[in-house]
């Protein structure tokens, strides 16, 4: 298979393009590994890790027409992923000749990092809304004074019962404004809103003041951990949380965010136009609910994903593959759906609200699914764990072990050996001439997917472990750890840098909390940036 090659010069200006409104969509996307891509990326690509292709592309690019346009690290696996997405139907695929190192050379920005469009919108929302924060000594001096005051959490409801402040409630940013009226209805309440570390302090309390509540809303500088640098001690397992809206609270919610919608421009679609745009065989279009899972579960519109409008600011990139499509979201008031809205539309997407949210017609109920990518077709042989066991106590069979770095650290088969998908060809070439390789991986999808790879390089018998290492352990067989395997050198698909903040290392915290602050300046070099910020 022949693949065309696109220079970094042309990529970039074919970028340049959308973010001007005058290109065509595009799928700009980096095959690395987690740990790869986090060292060094460039801004608008969009993480579609090797390893897990064919379970993340769905989600990324609905649209198998798309124009795409593969990164890798020069190192033949854009060629490979290629070849995976021709084989599942995506027919406009374009390589970056020379990797990110050729983009690199052109003299394009690179970026460290996860989430890196969000989090560096969320500086530039600070710089150019002006919005307040406070430090960690202020907020312990407002307490210890007993002023009035309620300090709400942007972040997911897991994270704050790991680590939130003294006193935090969790509120999801995607809710501020759904619930800010119930939890502070006095006006001389002092809204606080934190996070870990600094995008959704900011990105929260500036919703609040978008929307114009009557309290003073203020960011809280650097999250939880500059609480801890402050020297003061985070709470662990808050359970503390939001009840249900009142009706007061809703009204006053819809009434926010009706004047939000005008003044930052927001926009509707009916469920009719909406059906149409699904239908297009040249645009893409994401549909999202905006609500929490549970919500979504009892009901929501056929064929919507399911992520928090919060966490839909924050992770954009995890969930929109396409430079240039179209963004609708739905919920049931409107509320949390054009909260969500008036932020992608600043950050340069071309977003909607569905007018009647779910009660615009038609609702599908359950939890949301998400089809792996070919896996139906993948014909590989498996083998039950007792198969397993008896195989390797014959001797003549090589496990390797094709799941997350980090879980094999935790727990794999004894004697297995870790093996990166991308990288399966360097570990086959250690293993001699096997008679047999059975791949595992804890819920076998992994190890599914890296069997396609591992016919074209090895001529020895290949099977999968049913059910993956999963199985195996409740089948009763024993496993192992190796806290220091693969190394940190070695674990591609794991971010490592910096990673220590979570676990109380508080140079790490520094270091990331320095890196959060110079993002403005890394936009302004990069020179091209979609944000479209109302101060």
């Amino acid at each position: 298979m022949s693949n065309k090659t696109i220079a970094p010069q042309n990529l970039k200006q074919r970028l340049r393009d959308i973010i001007r409104g005058n290109g065509h969509e595009l799928a700009f996307l980096d095959v690395r590994e987690d740990g790869q891509r986090g060292m060094a990326h460039p801004l608008l690509s969009v993480g579609l890790h090797y390893s897990t292709l064919e379970v993340m592309i769905g989600r990324l690019v609905p649209r198998r027409s798309t124009p795409i346009v593969l990164m890798d690290g020069g190192d033949g696996v854009s060629e490979r992923a290629a070849r995976r997405l021709a084989a599942l139907g995506y027919s406009d695929i374009a390589l970056l000749g020379g990797g990110v190192e050729a983009w690199k050379s052109a003299g394009y920005e690179l970026f460290m990092g996860h989430n890196v469009v969000s989090k560096s919108f969320g500086e530039l929302v600070e710089h150019a809304c002006h919005t307040p924060s406070i430090s960690a000594e202020e907020l312990k001096a407002m307490q210890d004074r007993g002023d009035r005051l309620v300090v709400l959490d942007g972040r997911t409801p897991e994270e704050h019962h790991r680590q939130c402040l003294p006193g935090g409630i969790s509120v999801p940013n995607g809710e501020l404004v759904y619930r800010v009226h119930d939890l502070a209805p006095d006006a001389d309440t002092t809204v606080v809103v934190n996070c870990a570390g600094r995008t959704r302090s900011i990105i929260g309390a500036q919703t609040l003041r978008n929307a114009g509540i009557p309290n003073k809303v203020v960011a809280f500088r650097n999250g939880t951990m500059g609480w801890t640098l402050a020297g003061f001690t985070p709470q662990l397992g808050s359970t503390r949380s939001f009840g249900p809206v009142s009706a007061s609270g809703q009204a006053q919610a819809q009434q926010w965010t009706a004047g939000m919608k005008n003044r930052y421009g927001v926009r509707s679609v009916d469920r009719k136009t909406l059906d149409a745009w699904r239908h297009d065989a040249n645009r893409t279009t994401f549909l999202f609910d905006v609500r929490d899972e549970r919500e979504y579960s009892d009901g929501h519109v056929p064929g919507a994903l399911s992520i928090a409008g919060g966490q839909l600011v924050q992770t954009t990139d995890e969930w929109m593959g396409v430079r240039g499509a179209r963004v609708v979201l739905t919920d049931d008031t409107g509320v949390r759906a054009s909260i969500t809205a008036h932020w992608l539309v600043q950050m340069g997407w071309d977003a909607y609200v569905l007018e009647g949210g779910i009660g615009s017609g038609p609702v599908e109920r359950g939890p949301m699914t998400q089809p792996v990518l070919g896996l139906e077709s993948i014909a590989t042989p498996q083998v039950t764990p007792g198969e397993l066991r008896a195989l390797i106590d014959a001797g003549d069979t090589v496990v390797l072990d094709a799941g997350p770095g980090l879980a094999y650290r935790k727990t794999h088969i004894p004697g297995a050996i870790w093996a990166c998908r991308p990288q399966l060809a360097k570990t086959v070439a250690t293993l001699g001439k096997a008679k047999r390789i059975v791949l595992a991986s804890p819920d076998a999808v992994r190890a599914r997917l890296a069997s396609v790879d591992l016919r074209d390089l090895t001529e020895a018998e290949i099977a999968v472990l049913e059910g993956g290492t999963d199985a195996w352990a409740s089948a009763g067989f024993s496993t192992e750890e190796s806290s220091g395997t693969p190394s940190d050198e070695e674990i591609i698909d794991h971010l490592v840098w910096v990673a220590g903040r979570r676990t109380g290392n508080q140079a790490e915290m520094k270091q990331y909390l320095e890196w959060e602050q110079q993002l403005v300046g890394q936009l302004e070099r990069d020179g091209d940036v979609p944000f479209r910020i109302v101060a």
